[in-house]
């Protein structure tokens, strides 16, 4: 009888959870391969959605998607844990221990065999070697710090909002004006304004919020600069400081250090700008990895090194045919996701992987909390389209509607945006706790 086959998937978000159900759905239900996903959390959050996890507007009691009952309903299996080596030789991924909040060992180091094997860790911030960002300020690179970040602004939050008058501003600095640092800075001045329908005083003149951007405009990756110049507008609208041609070279207690001496006084700093694989990824097992720890893969996502193991997503480094490299978005980590999840499938049958991935810039969207929502559509496409407002909202949703229904079928998908759309009218708009 011949052996099944094991593969391991380590990442669990959008491009884990995605590759992991379908190959669930198409080989691990009919007993083709067993196929185990990994991840250090216990349930999925879809990443883009962390800067409202930050600010309680995501509630991830019930927005979240536990992996272990989505895996029992699927097809594959859940392992929970942190990835910290890779065994080449005998085919195994070496988790790290698990302790309780005490620091008591749970489950002790583990081993995890695998024949065919799926790197989908995703990306962290950069913090570029400056000096004082890793011990002074906060990430948004996971639920947990997203976690993190809620508790202490929704502290500062409550103190002030008990107070009959307002004592001096809450000064946050969010340096980074990619998509993630735009709509965390727009969602914290909605935060202030939903905390007003439970009963404190409280208006937006509570926040000083700063967005800090190196290059000469926010949104720099954005191919069109109308899009970043209207983005702008809107956040300077609602209060938000915007500072472009900036460039951080310390940050201490008292806040930031600017390249000429200019010092930004912050109670809180929330960094996000650039992105780099996790550092434990630099030549892990011996793979090739480039200058920001991503693993080099080929065209079809098999690593240069091994044709048994696989990466995707943002912890990737894929060549173009044009010379150019897979940019770090999620639409590239879900096309890569599923297409991997084909050549995966070839391979079981004894067959040569045969899908390359060719990136197409399906358009950028950012949404700026209930504000304002623009983006350009379909840029491969002699530029693309600009959309805002209303449609551009819809547009904006849908990616995330297109996700759960990836990850839970038509129907049980459609469902659940049911019934988050009803929890969001009848439960409150922010969660406190």
């Amino acid at each position: 009888m011949q052996k099944q086959a094991n593969i391991v998937i380590v990442g669990g978000g959008a491009g884990g959870m995605e590759i992991a159900t379908k190959l669930g759905k198409k080989v691990g239900k009919k007993g083709l391969a067993k196929v185990t996903l990994i991840d250090r959390a216990s349930y999925h959050i879809w990443k883009p959605l962390l800067h409202e996890v930050a600010t309680g507007a995501l509630d991830t009691g019930t927005d979240a998607l536990n992996y272990r009952s989505h895996a029992a309903g699927n097809g594959y299996h859940f392992q929970q844990g942190a990835m910290i080596g890779l065994d080449r030789e005998n085919k195994q991924v070496v988790l790290a221990p698990i302790n309780d909040d005490n620091g008591r060992e749970l489950l002790p180091e583990r081993k995890i065999d695998y024949d065919y094997l799926v790197i989908a860790i995703g990306s962290i911030a950069n913090d570029f070697g400056i000096e004082g960002v890793k011990e002074h300020c906060v990430f948004l690179d996971s639920t947990e710090d997203a976690m993190a970040i809620r508790e202490r602004l929704l502290n500062k939050f409550m103190r002030y909002a008990s107070n009959d008058q307002l004592e001096d501003q809450i000064k946050i600095a969010v340096v980074g004006a990619g998509a993630t640092g735009v709509e965390m800075s727009a969602e914290m001045h909605h935060a202030v304004q939903q905390l007003r329908g439970f009963g404190y005083k409280i208006d937006a003149s509570l926040l000083d919020v700063t967005l800090i951007e190196a290059d000469d405009r926010i949104l720099p990756k954005v191919e069109k600069p109308k899009i970043s110049e209207s983005v702008a507008r809107e956040l300077t609208k609602i209060g938000v400081n915007v500072m472009t041609n900036t460039r951080i070279v310390k940050v201490d207690k008292a806040g930031l250090t600017t390249d000429d001496g200019t010092v930004i006084p912050s109670d809180m700093v929330i960094w996000s700008t650039g992105i780099k694989a996790p550092d434990f990824l630099n030549n892990i097992g011996g793979l090739e990895s480039n200058r920001i720890n991503q693993v080099m893969v080929k065209q079809n996502m098999q690593t240069t090194l091994d044709d048994h193991i696989f990466a995707i997503g943002d912890c990737a480094a894929c060549p173009q045919p044009n010379g150019e490299w897979v940019p770090p978005r999620g639409q590239s980590a879900r096309q890569t996701a599923l297409m991997t999840a084909d050549n995966i499938m070839l391979m079981l049958k004894g067959e040569a992987p045969k899908h390359n991935y060719v990136y197409k810039d399906l358009g950028s969207l950012v949404n700026l909390s209930k504000f304002h929502t623009v983006g350009n559509l379909m840029s491969f496409m002699g530029g693309g389209v600009r959309v805002e407002g209303r449609i551009a909202r819809l547009v904006y949703t849908s990616l995330y509607r297109r996700h759960l229904i990836e990850i839970h079928g038509v129907f049980r998908g459609t469902l659940l945006m049911l019934a988050k759309g009803i929890g969001r009218i009848i439960h409150p708009h922010l969660k406190l706790h």
